[in-house]
């Protein structure tokens, strides 16, 4: 596991944004899909525009990245880290790439998670902007329910965005969530913050492309076109993935 990276003699000294990544292990989530997460997000750290969206002053991100599962079931892969260098960025990746699953499959979840990252987040009250990036493949069935979380995240002025895995129709069981209904439940119980947003893909294989994008847009906030639209209202984009922008 990572720890704090102290910058380099003349590196900015203002921590710019502290960015948690929250990967779902839990029992929905099969060996394959394990593998195509950290192989999808290792990937994306890599990015060439990732990487200069990270580096670009003024100031610096801090990362942090942990995998989560049921209500005790939380494991940091990469402790907070001062990203100064693309080396640094290999190292995460490389570091996410060879570690193994350190949470116990569980149930999901999803509230417990969110409030692990804000105790995550609270120690970066240094930071200019704290952001949350949560990935996940269902709806909360156990310990206490996201929207508790959120509200408490809101009230810290931490902001949540969500990647949010579907399944697709033919491979959905009767108890799961119909196509839509997964992206619904994040928008209205997960998400929070001026600018937050749900990314959405059916099924983990394009887990890598939809981090990039997602990494992209809660880096660069200001360089992101975003239409004007009442609150709560969904737009669909023109991407692979559905977008609701809050």
């Amino acid at each position: 596991m990572m720890g704090l990276i102290a910058a380099p003699p003349g590196f900015a000294s203002t921590c710019r944004q502290a960015l948690v990544l929250a990967l779902d292990v839990s029992l929905s989530v099969d060996p394959q899909d394990f593998t195509l997460q950290r192989q999808g997000l290792s990937s994306a750290l890599v990015d060439p525009a990732v990487q200069e969206a990270m580096l670009r002053g003024p100031g610096h991100i801090e990362l942090a990245v942990f995998e989560w599962s049921g209500a005790f079931n939380q494991s940091l892969l990469v402790d907070w880290t001062v990203i100064d260098s693309p080396a640094t960025l290999q190292k995460i990746a490389w570091t996410l790439l060879s570690s193994e699953q350190k949470t116990p499959s569980g149930r999901t979840a999803l509230g417990a998670a969110l409030t692990h990252a804000r105790d995550l987040l609270s120690a970066r009250g240094h930071c200019e902007t704290l952001t949350l990036d949560v990935s996940g493949d269902g709806m909360n069935n156990s310990s206490h329910a996201p929207d508790l979380a959120k509200d408490e995240l809101e009230a810290q002025g931490i902001g949540v965005n969500a990647l949010v895995i579907e399944a697709s129709p033919d491979q959905q069981f009767e108890d799961e969530p119909s196509v839509g209904q997964l992206a619904d439940y994040f928008y209205d119980n997960v998400i929070t913050g001026p600018q937050a947003f749900v990314e959405v893909i059916v099924g983990f294989s394009a887990y890598e492309e939809a981090m990039q994008r997602k990494l992209l847009r809660e880096l660069l906030p200001s360089m992101v076109e975003r239409p004007a639209a009442p609150a709560r209202r969904r737009m669909r984009l023109a991407h692979t993935s559905d977008r609701f922008v809050r």
